[in-house]
């Protein structure tokens, strides 16, 4: 796990937390630097600026105004789908899914990400990115963010092949227990529509998820980019008492969280679920 010569996925999501620090500091409508301000600040190119700016934008965070500059964008409407006290377990999902690394390294949390696990910016996360695949077609990216404490020796092979809880509770005793998740519509930029091999700014699902152990130490934070043209959402609610034990699933694939995991029992907050559609 090397940390000294990070790459073009690394820095271009290092300006996008950067980015997203300064928005989430800021209230609906107020300024931020102008994109050559923010490359001085930040030590980056103006693309790899202007790559993150762009998914902020399409992601709806962040609002351009011709000869103004950038601003704030609205809060959205947030609807909860399900109570709190709905758990469920996730099974595997159809089709043959497997994992190829994109980076893999580890550096310090920054403020951002050390905020979500509830660590200081200094300390180490292993971060990693991958792109996910069903059938050896691509379908999702991945940007994982682990402590680093947590999975001292993890290896490449370990975040390619089968489940990684499975590989955190038998390989580093890491046992996960619940995850809370955000699920957006978005589009999918240049870099990402030639991972994914789809056309620029195609329909994408954006998936943020906060993973805690048995403890309630969170342990892993991910976001990750699921192809909009193979991939849907079905919502499952409970409307009343009798319906309590309506909403959780017994089959298919949660979207966000690769598949086999919580496979053993392990909870999860939510009653939703993804599926992969026959055709794109």
């Amino acid at each position: 796990m090397k940390a000294d010569v990070p790459g073009t996925v690394l820095k271009r999501e290092r300006a996008r937390d950067a980015v997203l620090e300064l928005i989430e500091s800021r209230s609906p409508g107020d300024a931020i630097p102008s994109e050559r301000a923010l490359c001085a600040l930040l030590g980056v190119s103006r693309p790899t600026l202007r790559a993150a700016v762009d998914e902020l934008v399409a992601a709806g965070l962040l609002v351009r105004e011709h000869g103004r500059g950038m601003f704030v964008a609205p809060e959205k409407i947030t609807q909860e789908l399900v109570s709190a006290d709905l758990a469920l377990s996730v099974p595997q999902a159809a089709g043959a899914w497997s994992s190829r690394l994109l980076e893999f390294t580890t550096l310090q949390a920054g403020a951002r990400v050390g905020r979500k696990l509830r660590m200081s910016p200094a300390e180490e996360v292993v971060y990693v990115a991958r792109l996910r695949l069903v059938d050896g077609a691509p379908m999702a990216i991945e940007h994982l963010h682990i402590r680093a404490a947590l999975v001292p020796g993890l290896s490449a092979q370990e975040l390619e092949d089968g489940d990684l809880y499975e590989h955190l509770r038998h390989t580093h005793g890491v046992h996960v227990r619940e995850a809370v998740q955000a699920i957006e519509p978005t589009v999918v930029t240049r870099a990402e529509a030639q991972l994914l091999g789809v056309p620029e700014l195609s329909p994408a699902l954006l998936f943020e998820r906060l993973t805690s152990d048995t403890s309630g130490v969170p342990v892993e934070y991910v976001h990750s980019l699921y192809r909009g043209d193979r991939y849907r959402i079905v919502s499952r609610l409970a409307l009343g008492p009798a319906a309590a034990t309506a909403g959780l699933v017994r089959d298919g694939h949660h979207p966000g969280i690769p598949p086999g995991d919580f496979a053993h029992g392990d909870p999860i907050a939510s009653s939703t679920r993804g599926d992969i559609q026959a055709g794109s």
